[in-house]
């Protein structure tokens, strides 16, 4: 079977979707499946011309709104450049975008189309404060999910609570499909260590949805009570000067350490003690199943798919989000406990071993094309 990913980001962009197409790309090679990859390049702006039309409502009544309108012309330039690029068929094309799933869709009609959804822009945005939830951006984006429902022959997304978070907005949710990430754990090697002062360490963009101000808050009372760590912050973004700016009136100049952009932080990772990352929103956190492949005790707040992932005081701790006091709290017990630390560590690893294994999603996957290929297409109207 000959498949499309169809990609949003390059796949070196890293973290998420985009850094792991590839390996399942890798697997299905070499189990002689057929598969490439498409993106959009960052320097195709304003190409495509072509009129859009969606199935399930009238965009043209967010015409005017900078956003929407970006997000229409993106569409066109997406259409233009697989116009421009594919000059071949697929058995089936697999998106990971709703532009590249809608795109796809207008250039090969008649190929079974699959799409992932990953995360909500819409939520990113407003976590972000660059949009008002229930504002038109929020609306058309979420419009966006009844149309992927009747474009697409399959729906799938990578959490049972993102699942339950698009129900609203499709008629038939008990339809899509969850397939959780998967981590070739080749990539992730544990390293035995021991640091003489506990070290955290957090990977993410730098954005407000991430919550790294009510962690730098948290850490702000850990070292109050005591508490000895060094946290090194992993990522870069729009906001990176002003947690700098945070850090130091918090008094915690000398116990972070920001690194900016890594390509592969898993290769930094395992020299750690404690994976830390209190999101206020997360489809799935792929970050949280990299750090316990790389052994190190998590702490993450009960949403989204960190709550699928963590079982409180099993293999992680969870606290409410906008909380630096309960953050602090849970801190503490791993900073000043190593054998407790130790033991959520292992029954990370074994969790995510057990359960985010590449070989996992490419069975499950494997299952789906072959499903969604057998079924009947419907016969073109001839007019």
């Amino acid at each position: 079977m000959n498949i499309l990913q169809a990609l949003f980001f390059p796949p070196e962009q890293p973290g998420g979707v985009s850094s792991m197409i590839p390996y399942i790309q890798e697997r299905f090679l070499k189990l002689g499946w057929q598969m490439e990859l498409f993106s959009l390049p960052k320097r195709v702006r304003n190409k495509g011309h072509e009129e859009v039309i969606f199935q399930t409502f009238d965009h043209t009544e967010f015409r005017g709104n900078p956003l929407v309108d970006k997000y229409i012309q993106t569409y066109k330039d997406y259409i233009w450049w697989t116009k421009l690029r594919i000059q071949k068929s697929y058995d089936i094309i697999h998106a990971h975008h709703p532009i590249a799933a809608l795109a796809m869709k207008r250039v090969f009609p008649n190929t079974p189309l699959v799409m992932t959804i990953h995360s909500s822009y819409a939520r990113e945005l407003i976590l972000n404060g660059k949009i008002e939830e229930g504002g038109p951006e929020h609306r058309f984006l979420n419009l966006l999910y009844r149309e992927l429902e009747v474009t697409t022959d399959k729906l799938m997304t990578v959490s049972e609570s993102f699942r339950s978070y698009i129900a609203p907005y499709v008629e038939t949710p008990e339809r899509i499909k969850v397939i959780p990430n998967g981590f070739d754990e080749k990539r992730f090697k544990p390293i035995a260590h021991e640091n003489e002062v506990t070290q955290l360490i957090t990977v993410c963009r730098l954005v407000p949805a991430k919550g790294i101000d009510v962690l730098l808050y948290a850490c702000a009372e850990l070292k109050r009570r005591g508490s000895p760590f060094v946290l090194h912050i992993i990522g870069d973004g729009p906001i990176r000067e002003e947690l700098e700016l945070l850090a130091q009136e918090l008094g915690l100049y000398d116990d972070i350490i920001f690194y900016g952009y890594m390509l592969h932080p898993e290769e930094f990772m395992p020299f750690f003690d404690v994976f830390v990352l209190p999101s206020r929103a997360e489809a799935f956190g792929s970050v949280f199943a990299e750090a316990a492949l790389c052994w190190l005790a998590l702490v993450g707040t009960n949403v989204g798919g960190i709550a699928e992932q963590i079982e409180d005081g099993v293999n992680g701790l969870l606290v409410p989000t906008e909380d630096p006091l309960a953050l602090a709290d849970a801190l503490e017990k791993v900073v000043g406990d190593p054998s407790y630390r130790y033991n959520l560590a292992r029954t990370a690893w074994d969790t995510a071993k057990k359960t985010y294994s590449l070989q996992r999603v490419i069975s499950q996957l494997k299952k789906a094309y072959v499903a969604v290929k057998s079924e009947p297409r419907p016969t073109p109207e001839i007019e």
